[in-house]
């Protein structure tokens, strides 16, 4: 018995070793992303969330240790403040006694009022002594009530001699006079320079203060600044990577995405659903792939054996009636039934042509080429269908358009094609535009191709490139006319697009690069 199998030691089957080589492939991707996942998980934990938070904590500490030195700076202020305040009332109520003093000595009056202001300023002093001391230390006792009590004494002793009646002797009166203005005066410099010093430090503390405010902001913005410039590079950066790996992976490289940094974060997790995705991609794509071969085989074969059944069935038909009825036709008649043969073949001939078309890649002449006057020849080609079918051309050119690299045969096919499929979707007496003008994106050119028609419907709107597809009717055309122009359009580095609304017509662009070569250099070559 023998079946299919490969028994012995003999060598494999190309077939076998297809599949052997699909098996190692898919499980050599496998072990690939199971590796780039061990790898992303492998690195220690650093998210963004965390050097958010981070950020955040730096600044709130920054901001807190800001304010509690503003808050202690305008403690020591108000101090400072407070201080002035007592030593500014003590000054005043000295100095007043010092104007009655000086009123005693000149009109021996108001010496009553001196002693008053005096015991008005000891009394300030009293009341302020826990507010002092703590400003000034224990120290200030000694710095302020001395000079006024040695004045107070000396007042004293003035009023004394004043209600004894005694009369002093003009030395003695200069002596005690000159040890009251003498005391008098150094009480008052003595509360004078304490609140000149007091008035400096708060001038100094006043300026610390607002250099601290200047000095703390800016760094507290600096912080802020590199954290958010930290932060947004970080997430940039990945944002490219990916962006990148995305375009990677539209261009067909399904390599598993492995780590380029030292830590993982959040990014990590998109990573390995990226791996994930790209795994799934492959599996479906090798499914998808046999899938499409095997429906482009089938379209291809159903395609070819209904368009050419038609002209072989006339040609049949023709030939056998040729055949039975040669003896009974006349001349004319046997002419015409051989006219109808070779038309039906010269039928079959385009259809394997078009085919063919579209199955091989020709060699092509490329050259600079003029495409606004392109289309005119174009249209000049298509002007007796124009004609016969009452539709008008409308075409319009942008000025000045740089010149396209491409073959003028395959191009001018492709409007062509395009042409007459407006021409057969308008109406008699409609309007078709051919507009050239420059591309959305630099560097190229688009072609507008717009009619009137009836518009495509969109649920068939996705299957008009493919091949043998068709909205004619039976007998006028292929389906190849846009997959071959497709096909050309795409050799010549451009694409085709399509736009359409029922009843509001379509709209087929071409867009094409320019080329950079001189017209002269491309007609040389």
């Amino acid at each position: 018995m023998v079946d299919g199998s490969n028994q012995g030691n003999g060598p494999p089957t190309s077939e076998q070793a297809a599949e052997e080589a699909e098996i190692q492939g898919r499980l050599g991707l496998a072990r690939d992303a199971e590796e780039a996942r061990k790898a992303l998980l492998s690195r220690p934990r650093f998210s963004l969330r965390l050097q958010i938070f981070l950020g955040n904590a730096l600044a709130f500490f920054i901001a807190i240790a800001i304010a509690i030195a503003l808050v202690a700076s305008f403690h020591r202020m108000e101090g400072k403040i407070r201080f002035l305040e007592i030593v500014n009332d003590y000054v005043v109520e000295v100095e007043q006694a010092r104007r009655f003093e000086k009123n005693f000595f000149l009109y021996g009056t108001n010496l009553s009022d001196a002693q008053d202001n005096v015991f008005k300023a000891e009394s300030i002093l009293s009341r302020n002594a826990e507010e002092l001391a703590a400003i000034m230390g224990l120290g200030w006792r000694e710095q302020m009530l001395p000079n006024l009590r040695r004045y107070e004494d000396l007042l004293e002793r003035l009023g004394q001699q004043q209600q004894s009646g005694q009369e002093l002797s003009k030395p003695q009166r200069a002596k005690l006079a000159g040890q009251v203005r003498t005391q008098g005066q150094q009480m008052v410099s003595a509360a004078l320079s304490l609140l000149s010093k007091e008035k400096a430090a708060l001038t100094e503390v006043v300026t610390r203060s607002r250099q601290l405010l200047f000095y703390s902001v800016g760094l507290l913005l600096l912080c802020m600044a590199l954290n958010a410039y930290l932060l947004g590079s970080r997430m940039l950066s990945s944002i490219n990577r990916f962006g990148h790996y995305t375009h990677r992976i539209a261009s067909g490289d399904f390599t598993p995405l492995t780590p380029t940094k030292r830590y993982r974060d959040e990014f990590t997790e998109l990573a390995l659903a990226i791996n994930s995705m790209i795994q799934e991609l492959e599996n479906r794509e090798a499914v998808l792939v046999q899938s499409h071969k095997m429906r482009a085989v089938g379209t291809l074969t159903a395609g070819v054996a209904h368009e050419l059944n038609n002209p072989m069935n006339n040609i049949t038909l023709t030939a056998h009636m040729l055949e039975e009825d040669y003896k009974d036709l006349d001349d004319q008649e046997r002419l015409e039934m051989i006219e109808d043969v070779v038309a039906e073949a010269g039928r079959a001939k385009k259809i394997i042509s078009n085919l063919l078309d579209f199955a091989r890649e020709s060699g092509s002449q490329l050259e600079p080429l003029d495409l606004p006057e392109l289309l005119r020849e174009t249209i000049t080609l298509a002007s007796n269908q124009i004609k016969l079918s009452g539709i008008k051309i409308d075409f319009q050119s942008s000025g000045n358009l740089p010149r396209v690299h491409g073959d003028s045969q395959q191009l001018r096919q492709v409007f062509l094609n395009l042409i007459l499929n407006a021409i057969d979707a308008s109406s008699k007496g409609g309007k078709i535009q051919v507009l050239v003008l420059p591309a959305d994106e630099p560097n190229y050119l688009a072609v507008k191709v717009i009619d009137e028609g009836t518009g495509i419907p969109a649920h068939i709107l996705p299957s008009i490139f493919d091949p043998f597809f068709t909205t004619k009717g039976k007998g006028k055309g292929t389906g190849l006319g846009l997959s071959v122009s497709q096909g050309i359009v795409a050799k010549h580095g451009g694409r085709i697009m399509v736009s359409s609304h029922e009843s509001q017509g379509t709209t087929f662009t071409v867009v094409l690069p320019v080329t950079t070569i001189p017209a002269e250099l491309g007609a040389k070559k």
